[in-house]
């Protein structure tokens, strides 16, 4: 049983409720395991409070281990972090001290539900095995606040129709209003003046000192609109390194021309040696991919190849391999949409044309790899176009995970719809895409676009709107 410690503790900055107990001590959390998937290092996150492993929570990470996934990855790095904190240790009433500073964790074995709530729960599942295994843990620590962690909405609901407090792990998610923030992101200089409009569109710089634009410095690559004397709109930039907003031209990329000014913008900032790192958010139709693509093969000549890649969302813990075929056929029906762009950007030019003929030798020469992530794992990204497609269903861990494999040479370009999430433990303000738009914002390097305008169809663009 888990006992209440004497030692006074500092205020817990996880979750949104007091770090002590109803006495005073550390809370104790009970940690369901698609916490452990989603991020294996989350049992460092949580301070000084005390954590709780159900041991059907060991069962089902068994079930992950083997695979090339995000979910077999986080299974296996979960399973030697506790081997390290284990290591040459037993378990005492409270469990094994995670490291300095923080709580402890405990494997808990099985409990059952107590007898008013056997007929609530009449499968033997994991969840109501977990579920069990939190209220006993909080009916034999009175004392504590004892709280269940998981992001799985299904169980959360029954645990709060059992009358166990039950929370979502907080720690990477962003806040409502920056994610708001970051799609009204571009400002309109309404007060700009006829000089400062004419030494930006014709200058010989074609740009001018932020004072007088705005009130406050603005952040690099802070993305602005205005208009001039005919209220045509103009779009703009401020450059840190310049310390001025310059003008964004309209610039075309392998037969692809922006059809509108957020467009306009995502094709700059991929074009724009100086940004390392770009991300674009939008829905359905509005150009992403097209767009980064466009941009690479643009400069394919400044990078050894070009990866496009995306993850492969499957049902459960099922990898690629369940698939019929070849390692391109099991790949095809991740990949298609990649294929369908480059399509569309083929179909600009003549079948027998450079650029056309050039695309179908990348392809065969490999200059152009199109993969699975999975199958991106350990590789060298060494002066490479990357565009990561669908990254909305990355976990933050992941993005930090690619970002950090980039050598010199290389450019990341990451795009997805936050609002269209098929993993089911992600929503629009705990997913990588989000996390690394927040955390990356004013950086040199880094440019974030909201497209908002669908621009494949009327059709689509109408479904959009209304359905």
């Amino acid at each position: 049983m888990i006992t209440k410690p004497k030692s006074r503790v500092r205020t817990a900055k996880y979750a949104n409720v007091p770090s002590k107990g109803r006495s005073g001590g550390p809370k104790i959390f009970v940690l369901d395991t698609n916490i452990i998937l989603h991020d294996y290092r989350s049992i460092r996150k949580f301070q000084e409070n005390d954590l709780v492993i159900p041991i059907a929570v060991v069962e089902e990470l068994d079930k992950f281990k083997k695979g090339n996934d995000a979910l077999s990855y986080n299974a296996r790095g979960f399973m030697r972090e506790i081997d390290r904190i284990i290591e040459g240790k037993d378990f005492d009433e409270r469990g094994i001290q995670i490291g300095t500073g923080l709580g402890y964790i405990k494997i808990e074995p099985n409990h059952p539900f107590p007898d008013g709530m056997k007929e609530m729960f009449i499968d033997d599942i994991p969840d109501h095995r977990i579920l069990a295994t939190a209220i006993w843990v909080r009916d034999t620590n009175p004392d504590r606040k004892t709280a269940l962690v998981t992001k799985d909405i299904n169980l959360r609901l029954k645990a709060k129709a059992a009358g166990m407090e039950v929370q979502d792990y907080l720690t990477d998610r962003v806040e409502e209003k920056k994610v708001e923030n970051r799609e009204r992101e571009v400002q309109f200089l309404d007060d700009i003046t006829v000089n400062q409009v004419r030494e930006i569109l014709y200058g010989p710089e074609t740009s001018t000192p932020w004072e007088g634009l705005t009130e406050e410095h603005p952040d690099a690559n802070q993305l602005f609109k205005f208009r001039d004397s005919n209220r045509d709109v103009h779009c703009a930039r401020y450059d840190a390194d310049r310390d001025r907003v310059v003008l964004v031209r309209t610039k075309e990329a392998y037969g692809i021309r922006p059809r509108n000014d957020e467009q306009i913008f995502a094709l700059d900032a991929c074009l724009n040696p100086k940004i390392k790192l770009v991300a674009m958010t939008g829905g359905a139709g509005t150009g992403k991919t097209l767009l980064a693509i466009a941009a690479a093969l643009e400069q394919e000549k400044d990078f050894d190849e070009i990866i496009i890649t995306r993850p492969a969302v499957v049902l459960g813990n099922q990898d690629i391999g369940f698939l019929p075929g070849d390692q391109n056929k099991k790949m095809s029906p991740y990949m298609q949409p990649i294929m369908d762009n480059i399509g569309v950007i083929k179909s600009n030019f003549r079948p027998s044309s450079k650029e056309a003929l050039k695309i179908d030798s990348f392809l065969n020469d490999g200059k152009i790899v199109i993969e699975p992530l999975a199958f991106i794992r350990g590789r060298s990204l060494g002066k490479a176009f990357f565009i990561i497609d669908e990254a909305q269903n990355l976990t933050p861990h992941e993005v930090k995970t690619i970002i950090t494999r980039a050598g010199e040479g290389t450019k990341l370009v990451f795009t997805g719809d936050i609002f269209q999430i098929d993993q089911p433990y992600l929503d629009q303000w705990s997913n990588g895409l989000t996390h690394l738009s927040e955390k990356m914002a004013g950086q040199k390097l880094f440019e974030h676009i909201f497209l908002r305008k669908g621009e494949r169809s009327q059709l689509s663009e109408l479904a959009s709107k209304l359905l």
